[in-house]
């Protein structure tokens, strides 16, 4: 099957996964602040990281895997233009502190996140 068929299955269920993170995410924790975003990114940069190790460990010849994992799911699930929207909206709202503390917390959590997954895949297979 085109590689266009696995990335459009896996980014209907990784839309589907972030539209249920961020309305449990304000239901409990609250709309103040963007956590269904803030936890989608640093959820999906963990799978990122595991996925990725993964994949180069034992399945490196199976791009459809790749494609739906990692740009479908993944890139449905975890999308910066959320984020920057976000971001806007707290600027628009002046929240200007709250803004640069996410925009921060955001980049380095999720990349010390893709590390941890690799770590975590190559420590535990």
């Amino acid at each position: 099957m085109s590689g266009v068929f696995w990335v459009a299955l896996g980014g209907a269920i990784g839309s589907a996964a972030r539209h249920g993170v961020n309305v449990g995410s304000a239901r409990f924790l609250g709309e103040g602040f963007p956590w269904g975003t803030f936890i989608v990114n640093i959820a999906g940069s963990f799978l990122m990281g595991l996925i990725m190790a993964f994949l180069a460990k034992k399945m490196a010849d199976h791009e459809n895997a790749r494609l739906f994992l990692t740009v479908g799911v993944l890139g449905g699930f975890t999308t910066f233009s959320a984020f920057s929207l976000d971001v806007f909206n707290l600027v628009q709202r002046g929240e200007n502190s709250t803004a640069a503390v996410y925009v921060l917390a955001s980049v380095v959590v999720s990349i010390a996140a893709v590390f941890a997954g690799f770590w975590v895949l190559r420590v535990l297979a």
